[in-house]
Order: C-alpha cells, then structure tokens, then sequence
C-alpha cells in the first residue's frame, strides 16, 4: 500500500482540550469540530471528546446531522445559524442549537413553534464585519428573543477579528463595545475563539470557542508559554520510495528551479499536491527524514515530492518521512513552521489534506 497516511493521536486532542479548559477554568468550552474537525475526522474527533466537552460546535447542519448519525448526544451549536427555515425542524427534532446573525433568521425563529424550545446565541458584529448585528440593534433583537417562547437559554456571541495579535488595540475596541453591551443586557457571553481562549481572559465567557488550538496548532503571532503546551494531533507520514545522486548544478523536478549546489542525494517521497500537500511549499520548506531536518528540493508534483537529503547517509527507500508532526524519535516539525514556508496558515494545510491520504487514529476512542 502507498505509505502516506495522516496518523491522528486522540490523546494529544484531549491534551489540548483540557489545555483550553485550564486556560479558563470558570468558562465552558465548546469543541469546534467544524470542517471534518479540522482534517482531522469530526466524529473520531467527536467521540474521543464526547466524555470531556459539554457541546460541540460546527459550521452547518449537515455536519451536524452527521455526528447524531454517528452516535453524538452531546449539544451540537451550528455556528452559522439555519441556512433556510425548512432546517428548524430538523434543529428541533435533533436538539441543536444555533446562532443567530440576520433578521430573516429571527423572523424564522420568533415564527416557529418547536417542541422544545432552542438555545440561541445572537451574534453581534463587534468589528469582524463579517456576520452578525450591529451593536446598536443589538438590544432590540436581544428582548425580542427573550421574550419569544421558541427561545430557551440566549447567549450573546460575537467573534475578535485580531486576537492573535500581541498587542491589538482593535481588539481593545471590540471588547469594550461586548462589555458594554453585555453589562446593559445582563447577557451571558460567547466571545473566546482559540487565540482569545490563549492569550485574553478578559474575553473568557460564559462559553469559549477553542478552535484550531484543539488539533495542536498555535493561532498566535508570537508564542507563549501555554501554545508551547499544544501537542500535535496529525501527523502527515510518508516514505522515502526513490533515491537519486546528482551531481552539481544539476535540476530537479519540474521547471528546474532547484539545483544542485554540491553533489547531492535526493529522495523522492510519496505525497504531492493531490495528497493535500501544498503545491506552493517554496525550496527549503522543512520535512523530517528519520527524525532529522531536511528540505525539500523542487516543485511540489501531484503524487510526489523531492527532498534534499545530502546530509542523513541512513536515509534509504523506507526511511519515515514526516512532513509534519511527530517523528517516530521524538522530533516535532510543527504545521504552523511548515504553512509559513507554503505562504499560509495551518489551517489550510489541515483541512487541506484529501481522503486519498487516509486517517489513522491513535489513542484512547473516549
């Protein structure tokens, strides 16, 4: 069988977890399990938490269907509200909870007549722009859904465009106009995506929203001494499957753009642009050859990629090849390194690799 496989270890996603919780001990924690968890698999992910996460959260009700399909009890929060009122029955007969961000929702809700009522979270645009509704309407729509019998619990949500940032007066901004809103509703509050949850208490609310840091990735600028907690949950695995002595000056790959600048030994390795792997990685994106630092040579092809490994003589057809993750030695190459030298983000990278690469769990199910 071809080697490459995403190898996903539940015991670091619960490490991070429980890292969020700590991080805001009188906050709860909602699992963002959006987007196949990230790459990782959304109901693996899902029961491996279950036991831990008072609700999860996702990006629409297919995915959310999908985890009640597959055995979740837990509350599901859809993060993007209905997407047409034929959903809230389904949102009714499931017990999901949902956001609210435009009037027709509300018109929708303040019209239904559910069994049981449903936990709403009313999104505020605090200065993301993006969703939600603006502070100064806010109130209005605020006490028309607390006083609709199709509303249980109500929460106000909102979300930091720059809480990643160190030093961020915008999100000052974004969370004093919260504040003040909060303080005149009595509301309880949503507000802490995964850099707030690491980096801002004052945003801890009566709910977070831990995110990316979940799989093991640091969402902020400059990392501290809690990002240097996370752990890893994928690691991308492959093989050396070729070797290749070259003299100098000698290209390799397409275009060429890669040569040889002394006598050179390159491996070829399963995975390319069809596995996910992003097909912009420049010359020098870092891999792990036996647990030991190389680089990559040349353009990213679809189902292969080239690494210099001049410098690791046992590297042979076999050899373990991380191109991020954990090493069989221990040495970690985090995604976060890797995106920068692909002019992205991890999150990318993760949601970014296809089934053709297949997960492999690891791990404690629950």
């Amino acid at each position: 069988m071809r080697p490459l496989v995403a190898d996903i270890d539940l015991d670091a996603l619960r490490h991070n977890y429980q890292l969020a919780c700590r991080c805001a001990p009188q906050s709860r924690s909602v699992a963002v399990i959006k987007a196949d968890a990230y790459g990782h698999g959304a109901l693996a992910c899902a029961q491996a938490l279950e036991a831990h996460a008072p609700a999860f959260a996702v990006a629409c009700i297919e995915e959310a269907l999908a985890l009640r399909k597959g055995g979740i009890t837990k509350p599901i929060v859809l993060l993007e509200g209905i997407f047409s009122t034929d959903e809230l029955a389904l949102v009714d007969t499931h017990g999901f909870w949902i956001a609210v961000h435009s009037q027709w929702q509300v018109d929708a809700l303040l019209a239904a007549a559910p069994r049981q009522p449903i936990p709403v979270w009313l999104k505020v645009d605090s200065g993301m722009h993006r969703l939600g509704f603006a502070i100064e309407e806010a109130a209005a729509i605020w006490r028309q859904l607390l006083a609709a019998p199709s509303v249980a619990s109500l929460h106000l949500m909102s979300h930091f465009a720059t809480a990643d940032a160190q030093d961020s007066r915008y999100f000052t901004q974004q969370m004093a106009r919260l504040q003040g809103l909060a303080s005149k509703l009595e509301a309880p509050l949503c507000l802490a995506n995964s850099p707030a949850t690491l980096a801002w208490p004052v945003a801890h609310g009566d709910w977070n929203r831990p995110g990316v840091m979940l799989y093991g990735s640091d969402p902020l600028e400059v990392a501290n001494d809690i990002t240097r907690q996370l752990k890893p949950v994928m690691t991308l695995r492959s093989e050396i499957i070729a070797l290749r002595e070259l003299e100098e000056g000698e290209p390799v790959g397409y275009s060429g753009r890669w040569r040889a600048p002394r006598r050179s030994r390159i491996a070829v390795v399963a995975c390319g642009y069809g596995d996910g792997y992003d097909r912009h990685a420049r010359d020098g994106t870092p891999v792990l050859v036996n647990g030991q630092r190389c680089a990559i040579a040349g353009k990213v092809s679809m189902d292969m990629l080239t690494v210099d490994v001049t410098d690791v003589p046992d590297a042979a057809i076999g050899s373990e090849v991380v191109l991020w993750g954990s090493a069989s030695n221990g040495e970690v190459l985090p995604v976060d390194e890797v995106a920068r030298y692909c002019d992205t983000i991890s999150y990318t990278l993760l949601t970014g690799v296809l089934p053709r690469a297949p997960r492999r769990y690891h791990g404690r199910s629950d």
